[in-house]
């Protein structure tokens, strides 16, 4: 990522270029490689102002200027600070500074082997291969399997037809008070032709208990549906949630956060608010139809014909209406992804969009993604009305054929029958092309159902049931790792049958190329992927217990520092595990307690969205102080002292050094000095272990990898280094 935002920064021609510690992430030959053809020779006609960690590239700029607590102390070239007097000839000591980049990569260039003389360009960073696929794109008709997820998720059988049965009480009730009133009417216009009465106190208790009873049932169907519906909408999102939850890292490498967003956002919300509405439109109106047709049978059973044909010709439109339709909504829910992308990209890059004046670009993409987007609404709102228009159209034509048929076909009707026909067809009309398009709109909708049930295939971490660990497991910290493999995809392998031993209680450094396979051990150790072969801690097999229970026993500091918002004690405790005085002595171990008792609220103080408040080093630190609290036997820093300071690298290898004396501690390290006092490095490359052994062994050895990477750093340093290492050999070999 890194090399990339320098690619990025150096393709737009410009006077000035502001480079914000860009060789701190990768590896010192890489490094040298950056500064010498990109930062010296490529940039050479431009300013460059550099904000670096890595003194030993001083030499070769033309001003240096010293910052100390947001002052400037020193400005002025590299002879003149070497001979300042200030604390920064203390700094300058602890590096190498001096030798030119490039020669000193010339110099070991002959010692290294067949199998690691690869080109820069030529390295692939197999840690970063994208995994990304793109959004699939169902066709056809929704499945049943999709509408019988749904309607489960909401009850059992039992409760379904439960409801079925409100809905059927509601509209038998409804319409016996429809046919009561043309029954009335029939007998008032009886009793006038013979001159009889009609009890009309009867006629009306009777009206009034068909009224209330239709009122009740209505409330009561309405109340027990939506019931039923939010907890088919709960039960789905629950069920998804928990799926995405537990999902592998494969999974979230495939799909981007836009695209899950908008499953959880849009997806979800249609399922709330939408799909209920028009399951219980289309209920009612079904039932309206059977009941309007049974009401007018029995006027004219003749009415029966043409009342079936005018619901085949609506289903036949709806057919072509849905085979356009559908497949809009679905291209609409594709094109809505990218855009919930593109705004999350957007505000998590918002300074660097500002720092390259990129925002036209942005809004340009913005804008083009959101074309995309109402192109595809707008068909689909144009299809809808469309449908709408020649429903209408079929019902009006329809409803004046039966007047008409009213009218010149005498048969003797009563104006009770003919005021029976005439009021459920002309309801009918309007609620029937109504309900034909909220049908349409159920299909379009069910696609939201389809898409989050997608989510149903993700492939899931390992459900393991805990062997019998001890209860103090690990005690000792010893790791073994046996013939193990492990990929990020099928055609993506990253380690290739690793096989080696870390002793309890030992320093291991871990170094390699970029892409060399480093992190991805880390990330067998925590079995964030399926793996082949044994990984064993303290003689469990921890390819066969509970993730949960594994991941709770290593503590890690990673390359890029992970905190939450809301409070620095969720934050360091997430779990309220431990007490006050446990937090605060590791914060002090820190040196951050000063920091956060300076804050009004104390352990309460608020952390912002990813620690944004704090800088890098101290969200570093912050992560230190909560493996300090949890005190395990195993530590784990993934190039935890990549992106910071010296003085904070030296802060975080003390207290390293103070409070896991007694642990076994796994270093993934680009500088090499913090490993180079290790009880053993292990030097890995394209996913295997290359070397193994103590630092000052692997210095001595021809032809070491290792050894050629201290001679990249140059003269200086790698004495330095040499002598590190061989201070430490001596120390470990008189214990």
């Amino acid at each position: 990522k890194a090399r990339i935002n320098l690619a990025r920064c150096i393709y737009k021609d410009a006077d000035i270029y502001l480079l914000d510690d860009p060789l701190s992430a990768v590896d010192s030959k890489v490094g040298k490689h950056i500064f010498e053809n990109c930062i010296k020779d490529f940039l050479k006609d431009k300013m460059r102002i550099l904000v670096t960690h890595q003194l030993q590239f001083l030499n070769w700029v033309d001003n240096i200027v010293v910052l100390e607590d947001g002052k400037i102390v020193a400005e002025a070239t590299f002879e003149e600070l070497q001979t300042s007097g200030l604390n920064f000839a203390k700094i300058l000591d602890q590096q190498d500074i001096g030798e030119d980049p490039v020669q000193g990569e010339k110099k070991q260039r002959s010692r290294q082997n067949s199998e690691s003389s690869q080109n820069y360009e030529q390295f692939k960073d197999d840690d970063e291969d994208t995994l990304d696929q793109e959004e699939h794109l169902t066709t056809g008709h929704i499945k049943s399997e999709v509408y019988a997820s749904y309607f489960k998720a909401g009850g059992n059988y039992l409760v379904i037809i439960f409801v079925a049965f409100t809905f059927i009480a509601n509209q038998v009730v409804t319409n016996g008070g429809d046919y009561f009133v043309s029954y009335w009417v029939n007998l008032e216009q009886k009793a006038l032709e013979t001159n009889g009465t009609v009890d009309k106190d009867d006629i009306i208790y009777i009206y009034s208990g068909l009224t209330g009873g239709t009122m009740i049932l209505a409330i009561g169907h309405n109340l027990l549906f939506f019931v039923y519906a939010m907890r088919a909408s709960i039960s789905i999102h629950n069920e998804i949630f928990q799926k995405v939850s537990h999902a592998s890292m494969s999974f979230y490498n495939s799909n981007p956060v836009g695209r899950i967003l908008n499953r959880f956002s849009k997806d979800i919300g249609i399922i709330d608010d939408y799909i209920p509405f028009i399951l219980n439109d289309m209920t009612e109106i079904l039932l309206m139809l059977l009941g309007a047709v049974v009401l007018s049978a029995t006027v004219n059973p003749w009415f029966l014909l043409p009342s079936f044909g005018l619901v085949i010709l609506f289903y036949f439109l709806r057919i072509v209406f849905l085979a356009t339709s559908r497949s809009v909504k679905r291209l609409e829910g594709i094109n809505r992804s990218p855009i919930l992308t593109h705004l999350t990209a957007t505000i998590y890059g918002l300074s660097t969009i500002r720092a390259f004046s990129a925002q036209k670009l942005l809004i340009q993409e913005y804008d083009t993604l959101q074309d995309k987007h109402s192109s595809s609404w707008y068909l689909f709102i144009s299809a809808s009305r469309a449908f709408g228009f020649w429903l209408e159209m079929i019902c009006n034509i329809f409803v004046s054929g039966i007047i008409i048929s009213l009218i010149l076909i005498p048969k003797g009707y009563y104006g009770g029958d003919i005021g029976l026909v005439l009021t459920q067809y002309l309801g009918l009309m309007g609620a029937l092309q109504y309900g034909m398009r909220q049908w349409s709109e159920l299909e379009n909708n069910m696609t939201s159902v389809e898409r989050i049930l997608e989510f149903r295939g993700a492939q899931l971490e390992p459900i393991r049931d805990s062997e019998a660990v001890p209860k103090l497991w690990p005690e000792f910290g010893k790791i073994v790792f046996e013939r193990v493999s492990m990929s990020y995809a099928p055609d993506l392998p990253i380690l290739s049958n690793l096989n080696f031993t870390i002793q309890p209680g030992e320093k291991v450094g871990i170094v390699g190329r970029t892409g060399a396979g480093k992190t991805s051990t880390v990330a067998a150790l925590f079995q964030l992927y399926n793996t082949e072969g044994s990984i064993i801690i303290d003689e469990v097999d921890i390819t066969r217990i509970n993730l949960e229970l594994l991941r709770s026993k290593i503590s890690i500091i990673p390359q890029d520092p992970v905190l939450f918002k809301g409070t620095m004690r969720k934050n360091l405790d997430p779990f309220e595990e431990y007490s006050d005085d446990v937090i605060w002595n590791a914060l002090e171990q820190v040196e951050l307690k000063s920091t956060v008792d300076d804050a009004t609220a104390g352990l309460n103080m608020s952390v912002w969205e990813n620690g944004s408040n704090f800088s890098i080093g101290q969200r570093q630190l912050i992560c230190l102080a909560r493996a300090i609290i949890r005190n395990n036997k195993i530590l784990v820093m993934d190039e935890a002292t990549a992106n910071v300071d010296p003085y904070t690298d030296g802060l975080i290898q003390k207290t390293i050094r103070d409070n896991f004396a007694h642990c076994t501690v796994i270093t993934i390290a680009h500088r090499l000095h913090t490993i180079m006092d290790s009880d053993r490095v292990l030097v890995m490359d394209a996913g295997c272990v290359i070397e193994f052994d103590h630092p000052y062994n692997l210095l001595h050895h021809k032809n070491s990898i290792f050894a050629s990477m201290v001679e990249t750093t140059g003269k200086n340093i790698s004495g330095k280094l040499h002598c590190i290492a061989e201070e430490s050999f001596l120390k470990l070999k008189n214990a």
